[in-house]
């Protein structure tokens, strides 16, 4: 079965614009790495921009599951592998880079892994990375057996917390972006207790999906503040004042309310298209 193709082999519009888009990044690096202007060290900026959007889709990876089950679209899911596969390239295209710069000094690769924290962190969520990789396919589910390979792939979510502390520690000025993916990372969890324990009903009411973003935002804030105290001193409350001013734009508390709300806002729209719609609703819960 050909990536951009479904189950009985026809063409998948969805998968075929997944896949197009997740060339995107490469071929923004490879500009930039060509095209773009000399940089002392290419290996090291490609080391960053392909972690960077590892990260990126693994969030993106992590909201699949939610976006199908709020917009009850069954179809979404095709597309999670194809993220999660990519998010693996691009994360084996990070470490490769950091290899070439060290001159492909496998020694010195080694030891600098050992001795330095953010980058044992990083490599052990490598680790588990290859692993979902590797075990992504229809094969090797049937292999394990569907109960352990949902234990192994609930993995994806302590992998998401080491590849955000990785981002951290290695961030010295602006901690914007892993502080946004900490809190989006707080709501992929929050999403997933609420299924286990209401399940798709509770999972895409409106008061569940609206105090989920409500709390995932107010932890972010704090967490923001926390960071900022424990490492360099400043006091929580000035941090936290910070959010009320949109001067320098909004703080990632408000980013992450923001995202929260929309998905609340997107389970409200399915409900009014449901409700002006109810055959095609009616047919979409069959499928379901």
């Amino acid at each position: 079965m050909a990536p951009w193709t479904d189950r009985t082999g026809k063409l998948s519009v969805l998968k075929s614009v997944v896949l197009a888009a997740l060339f995107l990044p490469a071929i923004s690096i490879g500009y930039g790495l060509f095209l773009g202007p000399p940089v002392a060290r290419p290996a090291i900026q490609v080391n960053h921009l392909a972690g960077l959007w590892s990260v990126r889709l693994l969030m993106i990876a992590l909201a699949i599951t939610p976006l199908r089950q709020i917009l009850k679209w069954p179809r979404l899911i095709t597309a999670r592998r194809m993220i999660g596969v990519a998010a693996a390239i691009y994360l084996g295209v990070h470490f490769l880079a950091y290899v070439v710069d060290k001159g492909f000094d496998i020694a010195t690769v080694l030891t600098e892994i050992v001795q330095r924290i953010y980058l044992m962190i990083g490599f052990g969520g490598m680790m588990i990375m290859t692993a979902l990789a590797i075990t992504s396919s229809d094969g090797m589910i049937r292999r394990l057996g569907a109960r352990r390979w949902q234990r192994l792939h609930r993995m994806i979510y302590l992998l998401g917390l080491l590849a955000i502390i990785h981002y951290f520690l290695q961030m010295k000025l602006n901690v914007a972006q892993p502080t946004i993916y900490f809190g989006l990372l707080i709501w992929f969890i929050g999403y997933r207790v609420i299924f286990w324990q209401g399940g798709v009903t509770w999972a895409t009411a409106i008061l569940p999906l609206l105090l989920l973003g409500v709390l995932a935002a107010c932890i972010t804030a704090l967490g923001e503040a926390a960071y900022f105290n424990l490492h360099r001193g400043i006091p929580v409350e000035r941090i936290l004042q910070a959010n009320l001013s949109f001067v320098r734009g909004p703080r990632p508390g408000w980013i992450v309310l923001f995202l929260g709300l929309g998905a609340t806002g997107l389970a409200i729209g399915r409900r009014i298209w449901d409700a002006v719609n109810p055959v095609k609703a009616a047919t979409v819960r069959a499928q379901n």
